[in-house]
């Protein structure tokens, strides 16, 4: 039984700080306490690459199943991120065979590649562009709809169903507004998903929800239609920021280390819940069985037991152990799709079109968020 005593409790530490910009709160954790109990989250933070993996691979002694995670409150299901062992893995390997590498090289890897000039085709050159909302954010909400099976959900709808849920499921401070939002957005959702189980039913195709509705044994419809939202939820922060990163890269070929780089540097989805099952220790303190731990990726991915130089980027980082795919059984289900199509279909598309891209202002990027973090803009000059 472990015998060491509880971990330091932290009462100064805000969620608007954490918001605004937590880097040099956890590097000041990983250097003097790096499992914190902090208050205003009312979680124990572990700030270390090597403990946050150890949480992550073990789901017997870390449940994922929060009882008091807002996420459940702002996508109104439990979804199979908070789901563990079988039950985990008869909901994942539901919409899987949309995300295999076969289905992504025959059907989506083409269709991306199509898309992704389309929208290049529509940038003007010799101008300053803010990339987020001209090409980031709507070819990664495309992308998205057509694997998932919601094609006809606008650009703008997609984007604004996805920052709806970041917003609730990160909303730590559970103010009202944030739920109020994933209301709205949960019944647009619902219609747009219903809607189109009836269309792939009658006309099945390569998308996660037809090979859901089509399945021998189908999971229940209202799991089908949470599987679809934990994807728009996170399927469109992590390619689109990471796509915003690299804009300084002219390492000829290679386009993987810089994507891994991007998604290392940003780690979009920054942080992630655990239930403590059994009392148990680590670095000596004692976490409590009912306690809640949180993984802080974005902490994880430049610590600098693991990276050097993590607090920049650096295109060329090679090997690359991040964290921002999560590990273990919850690894991030679209991880090969964001690989095969931001890193290796937009980031050579996008510097061949413009290979004097500049950030003429790198002051002017504005970056938000906590449990979900980003920048807001990408003002570029296109040249």
């Amino acid at each position: 039984m472990p015998t060491a005593g509880l971990a330091p409790l932290d009462e100064t530490i805000t969620i608007a700080e954490l918001t605004r910009d937590p880097y040099p709160i956890y590097r000041r954790l990983r250097r003097e306490t790096p499992v914190l109990r902090v208050k205003s989250v009312g979680r124990t933070f572990l700030t270390k690459a090597v403990d946050t993996k150890y949480v992550k691979d073990n789901a017997a002694l870390f449940s994922s199943n929060d009882p008091n995670t807002p996420m459940k409150r702002a996508f109104l299901a439990r979804t199979l991120m908070r789901k563990d062992h079988d039950e985990h893995r008869t909901e994942r390997m539901a919409m899987m065979p949309a995300l295999m590498p076969k289905t992504i090289e025959s059907v989506w890897a083409p269709l991306y590649a199509k898309l992704a000039a389309a929208y290049l085709d529509r940038l003007p050159r010799g101008e300053v562009v803010d990339l987020f909302p001209a090409l980031a954010g709507p070819l990664a909400a495309r992308i998205l709809a057509h694997a998932m099976g919601v094609p006809d959900a606008s650009d703008s709808d997609m984007q604004r169903w996805s920052q709806t849920l970041i917003d609730g499921a990160g909303n730590f401070g559970w103010t009202p507004g944030p739920f109020e939002a994933t209301d709205i957005a949960n019944v647009e959702m619902d219609k747009c998903i219903r809607a189109n189980a009836e269309r792939v039913r009658a006309e099945p195709d390569s998308s996660a929800l037809s090979f859901m509705v089509n399945a021998k044994s189908p999971i229940p419809e209202s799991q089908m239609i949470a599987n679809v939202k934990i994807a728009i939820g996170g399927g469109i922060n992590e390619p689109r920021d990471a796509l915003l990163t690299i804009q300084a890269v002219r390492a000829g070929g290679k386009w993987r280390a810089a994507f891994e780089e991007g998604v290392r540097w940003v780690a979009p989805i920054q942080a992630s819940s655990r239930l403590v099952m059994e009392d148990t220790e680590i670095r000596g303190c004692l976490i409590p069985k009912g306690d809640t731990v949180m993984t802080i990726q974005a902490s994880a991915n430049r610590d600098e037991d693991i990276f050097d130089d993590g607090e920049n980027y650096n295109g060329l980082r090679e090997p690359n152990p991040h964290q921002a795919f999560g590990n273990g059984p919850h690894h991030c289900a679209g991880a090969h799709l964001s690989r095969r199509t931001v890193g290796a279909v937009l980031l050579p598309m996008l510097f061949e079109r413009f290979p004097n891209m500049t950030l003429p202002d790198p002051a002017s990027v504005r970056w938000h968020g906590f449990g979900f973090r980003g920048p807001l803009n990408l003002p570029v000059l296109l040249q």
